[in-house]
């Protein structure tokens, strides 16, 4: 592309924007930490979901070291409903991190945020990008949408890697925080209008039920655990395997205790298992 092909995309994205904008709580600060906790939220979450989570768990963790030493029951607990609930700990061992090594001061390179748990390089250029302004480059599922949708309508299996390109050309070096959240909000819409673009992508799946699913496991497990503080083995095969409606094959919870303990999201202790503790 050149500057010529560049202006009027970045123009057409800025109209969609200024009709179709959405607003959201993580939009009217750029406070690193409120920005860090809403990207973890977002990951796999869909926006509805995290609006109510995001409100409550800032006013409960107002900042980095809050939450770091806030117990991680507490931090679960906070989180219970919102799923994927590794998120949760990987945010409170950031937290903890950014207390330790950087000052409660959350680094703004991308060089150091990929060293934070649960933080990837996209994951990283989105914080750059909220948080500081900077016009990284990274991509999410409705920037990849704006891009497939505008750049290969007649194509199908395209790469991120030949997205890329096209995405840090059109970087509004001004203002890449409003870029950013226009291409996201031409993403939604076109969703909304169109057969979704994604499926042009080479990355494009479907999300595995949850109904049966060891995520679902997962979650029942440490909700059980946040809200009765510590359970037995024989309280965990008889709520989830052998109640009216069990989620739980007695072979599956075994393997999804394991993982948990293995994970340090749970501890033995006795015949209990409880939320770990440091």
């Amino acid at each position: 592309m050149n500057s010529v092909d560049i202006v009027p995309f970045q123009k057409h994205v800025y109209e969609i924007y200024q009709q179709h904008v959405r607003s959201f709580p993580w939009r009217d600060t750029t406070n690193p930490y409120h920005i860090v906790v809403s990207e973890i939220m977002l990951q796999q979450t869909q926006v509805n979901r995290v609006q109510g989570f995001y409100l409550n768990f800032i006013a409960l963790f107002p900042d980095f070291q809050t939450l770091a030493q806030a117990s991680l029951h507490e931090v679960l607990s906070a989180w219970s409903g919102l799923g994927y609930n590794r998120r949760a700990v990987a945010l409170h061992n950031i937290a903890k991190l950014v207390t330790q090594n950087y000052q409660g001061r959350l680094p703004r390179s991308a060089q150091d945020l990929v060293t934070l748990p649960g933080i990837g390089p996209n994951t990283a250029g989105s914080i750059g990008a909220f948080a500081f302004n900077d016009p990284t480059v990274f991509i999410e599922t409705n920037i990849r949408t704006v891009f497939l949708h505008t750049f290969f309508r007649d194509q199908a299996n395209i790469s991120d890697k030949e997205l890329m390109p096209l995405i840090a050309q059109t970087v509004d070096h001004n203002n890449p925080r409003a870029w950013y959240y226009a291409l996201m909000d031409y993403g939604t819409l076109l969703k909304k209008t169109l057969p979704n673009p994604n499926r042009k992508s080479q990355h494009y799946t479907v999300q595995s039920k949850f109904v049966g699913s060891d995520r679902r496991v997962r979650g029942a497990i440490i909700r059980h655990l946040t809200q009765h503080h510590q359970a037995s083995y024989n309280t965990l095969l008889n709520h989830f395997t052998l109640s009216d409606s069990p989620i739980a094959t007695q072979q599956q919870l075994d393997k999804v205790v394991k993982q948990l303990i293995e994970e340090k999201m749970i501890i033995q202790l006795a015949n209990n298992f409880l939320i770990y503790a440091e």
